[in-house]
């Protein structure tokens, strides 16, 4: 049976600006206090076990999970902060947790990891919006590969911006801002909507996923400073089939193939990417729903393999889990398994960076559940495993680090 598919996201369901205030005041005086999960999971962790940091939708909290990737074992830590998490990620080099916003304003807020215990600790937050839309949220944030910003695609203010992060990972300042434009033919596209922002592999381009247009705008990018920019003839553009909602995009590391996966129409792109010219070509287009798919149609989230051979998408129509192998070396796509998600609405969904493990964030269920990934087939195998969370969006891995805990445990 297919789910109704999830409101429109981030419309309309912010507080308001003053109600805002008053609870950024709030956190900031509750921040000396971590919060953490009195349960005997709270227990030093074991030789060495990552962390995963759950954000979740509406729910005004962030969940911690210690997870040991030889056994495959969950253990849930319970909420580690209060506070709107519409997306969460981590550092790639330094203990800090960032996370998005939902509510107006675009807010980014920064959390330092006790990587022995999983606990929080505010250390900053920055508005990303110099005149707030009226209604919140953030759709997407990530660091840069050299942990010098952040990438932040803001879905109410049609805008992608950077923010400047410190050597020890701090928030900065709003390096840049850059306004997307346009709109399409479905109700929820009265408007630009960015959905998502990576940065090209030469490093002299920001792609922006833009779900309210229809496009995927290609701005100038200066790598020393983190600015975005339109560049002397504005942005770049690759235009998808109207009414699709183009939601991810994801490089083959081959850095010349481009994945793009559309919401509305739950279709799979295999596009060109020339890091010259900055423009993107069409080579394949697929359907991520199933071939009896009826009832509403959605797709969330996109990811590839370290060595590109194989792509998983999340289907929230099907609640599904399609995988895909890339071809060498035209990186073009077969579907090669499909797989139930374990709950209802995989919103997301984390690959570890072993390879071997699959984290999908059930929103409506409110599980995440554990998959195993034969590295040789691509394949996908449900653990069984799961842990509650209420209403999962995203899942943010702290890598184990185990010279930082010995230290920290001394």
């Amino acid at each position: 049976m297919n789910e109704t598919p999830p409101p429109p996201p981030y419309a309309g369901r912010g507080p308001s600006r003053r109600a805002v205030l008053g609870a950024l005041t709030a956190v900031s005086a509750a921040a000396t206090v971590p919060l953490l999960s009195a349960s005997p999971a709270a227990a030093a962790p074991g030789p060495c076990e990552d962390l995963l940091y759950i954000g979740t939708w509406n729910q005004n909290q962030v969940h911690a999970v210690r997870f040991d990737p030889e056994s495959g074992t969950m253990t849930p830590l319970g909420a580690v902060a209060q506070t709107s998490s519409s997306w969460v990620t981590v550092h790639p080099h330094r203990p800090v947790l960032y996370v998005g916003g939902a509510e107006q304003g675009g807010f980014v807020r920064s959390f330092g990891i006790d990587d022995t215990t999983g606990a929080l600790l505010q250390t900053g937050q920055i508005e990303t919006e110099p005149v707030p839309t009226g209604s919140g949220g953030l759709s997407y944030i990530a660091p840069t590969a050299d942990g010098g910003a952040l990438l932040v695609a803001d879905f109410a203010a049609g805008a992608a911006a950077t923010v400047s992060l410190t050597a020890d990972g701090a928030l900065g300042e709003v390096v840049s801002s850059v306004q997307d434009t346009g709109s399409g033919p479905n109700p929820r596209q009265a408007a630009p909507h960015p959905h998502h922002v990576v940065v090209d592999p030469s490093r002299g381009f920001a792609l922006v996923a833009d779900f309210g247009a229809d496009r995927v705008f290609v701005y100038d990018y200066d790598a020393p400073t983190h600015r975005l920019s339109t560049g002397a003839d504005g942005p770049g553009s690759f235009a998808t089939t109207p009414g699709s909602g183009p939601r991810r995009l994801v490089f083959h590391p081959d850095g010349h193939t481009v994945y793009l996966l559309s919401e509305l129409t739950a279709d799979l792109r295999a596009l060109d990417w020339d890091a010259h010219t900055g423009t993107l070509t069409e080579r394949q287009l697929l359907m991520t729903n199933a071939p009896e798919h009826t009832g509403s149609t959605s797709a969330a989230e996109l990811a590839v393999s370290r060595d590109g051979r194989y792509v998983y998408v999340s289907n929230r129509g099907d609640n599904a889990l399609v995988v895909f192998s890339a071809v060498r070396p035209t990186g073009l796509l077969t579907e090669i398994q499909r797989v139930p998600c374990g709950g209802v609405t995989p919103w997301s969904m984390t690959l570890h960076a072993s390879g071997r493990w699959l984290f999908v964030a059930n929103e409506t269920s409110s599980t995440v559940n554990l998959f195993g990934v034969d590295p040789a087939s691509g394949g996908l195998t449900d653990t069984g495993m799961s842990v509650a969370v209420p209403n999962p969006d995203s899942i943010a891995v702290r890598h184990c680090h185990p010279v930082a805990r010995e230290i920290a445990g001394r």
